[in-house]
């Protein structure tokens, strides 16, 4: 993952810069289209994606009050964990970028809904709607490409640190909630800087993190297994067991959005004096989709649609499926790549990028099992020989 303006072949150098601006409009024609098309089907949807929510955890929650009895256990755990991750993917991250927002309906509107997170929705919708989504896949600019603990592009300078990028990628997955909530308050950054850490407004912000945490963890380390009983044990490990893995799907889909291979990134330079038809093509080329069936897009949030998300990231989640042949003839009329495949291949992809990256450049592709041990010998050389060496095996250019 080269950014696009190093590439020796830029797979956009073709489209001129009107043929960029038409599919600014054309795409612009299809947000306005549903727009106009929205109406009670669309609030009845999320209404019931809500109530089936809320009627599955309850429903699970009771089961696990005699969690003690092993097919309760794993009837009770599956069942909220499902439910915990509808409640964040198709219903919190949604409704949070206002996509249900023209239904003037203040329980389900971006300004008053939280959700089951560890990160305050205010926090998060600074971060993701307002940095991610205006800068996305831009190196140095959007933190969520790599969340500021990977290394993310070949032009990014090699440290034997990396070598340690897949372990705590895997770490940051059991317990992405808070990461998450620590990344929307830059938690490193502040702590770093002594005048940071005592700033009035981080102290207030975090203040409210610790608040949402405490809040969540008393519910479901506390509350709910002192309302089992003799179930206490069992019930605790259930809601541990269902965050973890609430954790590692929403870890898994959002990887898959933005970091397998072939999903372009851009330089910091490159957006100076952007248009809105590059703004869309830069959406385009920055995402990738899941393919999959329709529960497996409700229990992505429908971000198994990013392409369709990042383009339209207000418009209601239900209606991506039915966009997205009309984006994908866009993508095929200008000769552009439209990424998407099934979701254990888009993990794999993403998991091999972080691997990849973690290494010095080219070493992996260059690693056969018959020259294996020279490869670790050189490797062994970069991570213990000093800059000097690092810097002598990394001077040929990175391979695109």
């Amino acid at each position: 993952m080269t950014a696009i303006q190093k590439k020796p072949e830029n797979p956009i150098a073709h489209l001129s810069a009107e043929d960029i601006e038409l599919i600014g409009k054309e795409l612009d024609t299809i947000r306005q289209e549903v727009r106009d098309s929205l109406g009670e089907s669309d609030a009845a949807y999320i209404r019931k994606v809500i109530d089936t929510q809320r009627k599955l955890e309850l429903g699970s929650r009771a089961v696990l009050l005699a969690s003690f009895f092993p097919p309760a256990w794993i009837v009770g755990t599956v069942g909220l964990s499902v439910a915990k991750i509808l409640e964040n993917m198709e219903i919190g991250h949604n409704i949070l970028h206002g996509q249900w927002d023209w239904m003037r309906d203040p329980k389900i509107h971006s300004t008053t809904w939280e959700w089951d997170s560890a990160s305050p929705a205010d926090q998060w919708k600074h971060s993701h709607n307002e940095l991610h989504h205006t800068y996305t896949n831009v190196i140095g600019k959007d933190n969520d490409l790599g969340y500021g603990i990977m290394r993310v592009d070949e032009d990014q300078p090699w440290h034997p640190l990396y070598l340690g990028q897949p372990l705590w990628n895997f770490v940051n997955a059991c317990c992405f909630e808070y990461g998450i909530a620590a990344y929307d308050l830059e938690l490193g950054k502040n702590l770093s800087s002594k005048r940071r850490r005592n700033d009035p407004e981080f102290r207030a912000r975090a203040r409210q993190v610790v608040k949402k945490i405490r809040k969540q963890a008393g519910k479901d380390y506390l509350l709910h297994p002192l309302l089992s009983g003799p179930s206490f044990v069992s019930t605790l490990a259930a809601n541990f067991t269902a965050n973890v893995v609430r954790n590692l799907w929403s870890h898994s889909v959002i990887m898959c959005g933005h970091f397998p291979e072939g999903v372009e990134t851009f330089e910091k330079t490159s957006i100076d004096g952007e248009t809105r038809g590059e703004w869309y093509l830069r959406q385009m080329l920055g995402s990738a989709n899941i393919s999959g069936s329709k529960a497996m897009h409700i229990m992505t949030g429908n971000l198994s649609h990013q392409v369709e998300h990042h383009l339209f990231p207000d418009l209601p989640s239900n209606r991506y499926a039915e966009i997205a042949p009309k984006v994908k003839d866009i993508f095929d009329r200008y000769d552009l790549t439209y990424h998407s495949a099934p979701l254990p291949q888009q993990v794999a992809s993403a998991w091999h990028k972080v691997i990849r990256l973690s290494l010095p450049n080219d070493w992996l592709a260059e690693t056969t099992p018959a020259n294996l041990p020279s490869q670790l010998g050189k490797l062994w050389k970069m991570t213990t020989g000093g800059k000097k060496v690092r810097r002598a095996m990394q001077a040929r250019p990175a391979a695109a």
